[in-house]
């Protein structure tokens, strides 16, 4: 009993030199002492609790120290490091203890400075070292009784660790056991997506304890633990499931406390002065860099949406969902599949091409013009959902933009050029498209020349019960102009009209019945390029859907904008 009395007077002493030697910022009391009560949060503490898991945090070349009381001797010792952001440097030694009796056999405790000295200035017996990033652990069947101490060190950066030590190693078993083969498995690759596999641990199994897998997905390295991979994701992300009451954090994390800095304290020399805007301590990376997940108690698992032709590395941890511990299986890593090559389409000079591309699928297009020209016309006609049209010129992007319905573009020639054009498919659904490229004059292309703005205009003030009034935008060049009715439901809207029509379908396949008229027009003066139509012969109350078509000099017809009207059903 009076050898445990020395214990505790030794360790107060340590834990009192602990605090003179680093400034804290100053808190908000009320908070703190509100927040420290719960201990599943707290566990800033030089004392290492027998049989549980801590967290701590290290400053770059700023050593900390940990101590461990053995008491009886015959003791079994298994102390594990679990380095996170950066390796670590770390040893163990058994600390001499002050004699229990002065020289002069009063019975008494040495006095309290004497004891100081001789703690602080004594090394101890170094049991153990170890340097490097590696979960290491020392594990001794027999030791003698006395103080243990740890101290941690980190010379490349601030990081965090995590450290468990228990005096019954064969009962606690506080990590996850692997399986004898505890290698990850790659079963099945593909472009996109990859399937993992590993065989389960036994402490799930066997022992009844609650385990589940957490796999990591990221471009760069295996990990070599658990704390190590979130190390590289931020606080905000770092589980795709909700983090569990309890749950370990660093304990230098003054802000949850309630601690404000002071201007003059390790915060503004290391950085550490806000939660939310300077952890300088992580560094953030993009979110598709690193990914998390937790997938229970399953043994495989499919990773999706990968890029083509690109390695992976894979790391699958076995974690306690009872004490948050975990233990990394061997990681492994794959490349996906290169994209499957695509036969380029050759482009003739003035030439229609019909395209279809499968649902989110790419094709290329390569136009190569015969003879020297200032400019190429390229016009687009996507028939059902809208598609991405990249234009590379030998090499050089010339543009990129969504298409939806006609559009036009003009690029600037170049002698000898060569241009390539990729399309890429809707993730809603094949689509289909026509696609001319010319250096020809817009008067000898197939295609109608277009306004930029395709819409068709009605006038409400001039709806009647039996007719309606529209205007459309036209060129300088005589096109000829068919306008088409159909009479649909009161509830027909515009995505309904987006499933049911294809954009590239021309006048020939309306019946005749829908047909108003057809009727040539153009205007040298653009300002002045518009034209009117009144529509007769409606249905008082009924909805009609109008489309207006313009036909090419070579019969290809481009479709304007649909506009739905309605009569007016009392006049």
């Amino acid at each position: 009993m009076r050898q445990c009395k020395g214990w505790s007077v030794v360790l107060l002493v340590l834990l009192g030199l602990g605090a003179v030697a680093q400034k804290l910022p100053t808190r908000d009391e009320g908070l703190f002492q509100m927040q420290i009560r719960d201990k599943t949060l707290f566990h800033d503490s030089s004392i290492i609790p027998d049989g549980a898991e801590i967290s701590g945090y290290l400053f770059r070349d700023t050593p900390k120290r940990y101590y461990f009381v053995v008491e009886e001797d015959n003791t079994p010792l298994s102390v594990t490091v679990t380095p996170c952001d950066a390796p670590l440097e770390w040893k163990l030694t058994l600390q001499e203890l002050p004699e229990e009796a002065s020289a002069e056999g009063s019975g008494e405790p040495e006095p309290l400075e004497q004891q100081k000295q001789q703690v602080t200035v004594d090394e101890g017996t170094e049991l153990f070292n170890y340097k490097g990033n590696d979960v290491e652990s020392y594990v001794a069947t027999s030791t003698s009784s006395g103080l243990y101490q740890l101290e941690l060190l980190s010379t490349e950066k601030d990081s965090n660790f995590k450290v468990y030590a228990t005096t019954t190693p064969e009962s606690d078993q506080p990590y996850p056991e692997l399986p004898y083969d505890p290698r990850v498995d790659v079963t099945a690759l593909g472009r996109t997506t990859i399937t993992l596999a590993w065989k389960p641990t036994p402490t799930g199994s066997l022992m009844g304890q609650p385990v589940q897998y957490c796999v990591v997905i990221n471009k760069e390295h295996n990990f070599k633990s658990m704390c190590a991979a979130e190390a590289k994701i931020s606080n905000d992300d770092a589980f795709m499931l909700a983090p569990k009451p309890g749950r370990d954090f660093s304990p230098f994390d003054f802000m949850h406390f309630g601690f404000v800095p002071s201007d003059g304290g390790f915060g503004k020399d290391r950085g550490l002065t806000s939660n939310k805007i300077s952890r300088a301590y992580t560094a953030k990376p993009k979110a598709s860099d690193i990914q998390k997940v937790c997938i229970g108690n399953k043994n495989i698992f499919t990773v999706s949406d990968l890029k083509p032709d690109t390695q992976y590395y894979f790391d699958v941890f076995a974690v306690n969902s009872a004490t948050n511990t975990s233990t990394a299986y061997v990681g492994t890593f794959a490349r996906t599949k290169e994209e499957a090559r695509q036969k380029t389409v050759e482009l003739k000079d003035g030439k229609v091409s019909d395209v279809f591309i499968k649902r989110k699928g790419s094709k290329f297009l390569r136009f190569a013009p015969v003879s020297s020209h200032q400019r190429v016309t390229l016009f687009v006609h996507t028939c059902l959902d809208a598609v991405q049209v990249q234009v590379r010129r030998d090499g050089k992007l010339q543009l990129s933009q969504n298409v939806e319905g006609v559009r036009q573009f003009q690029l600037r020639g170049k002698p000898k050029a060569k241009y390539l054009i990729r399309l890429r498919g809707s993730r809603k659904g094949a689509s289909t498209l026509k696609v001319l490229a010319t250096t020809r004059p817009s008067s000898k292309q197939p295609f109608p020349s277009l306004p930029e703005d395709t819409r068709i205009k009605a006038f409400d003030k001039l709806r009647t019960c039996s007719s309606v009034t529209v205007a459309w935008l036209g060129t300088q060049d005589r096109n000829k102009y068919c306008i088409y009715r159909k009479e649909v439901a009161d509830n027909y809207g515009e995505e309904q009209r987006r499933r049911e029509q294809n954009q590239c379908a021309g006048p020939e396949t309306r019946r005749k019945s829908e047909k108003v008229l057809c009727k040539y027009f153009h205007s040298p003066n653009l300002q002045k390029a518009v034209t009117t139509e009144t529509i007769t012969g409606l249905e008082p109350g009924k909805t009609y859907l109008l489309d207006v078509y313009v036909v090419g000099h070579s019969g290809h017809s481009v479709k304007y904008q649909s506009k739905l009207v309605k009569t007016r059903k009392y006049c």
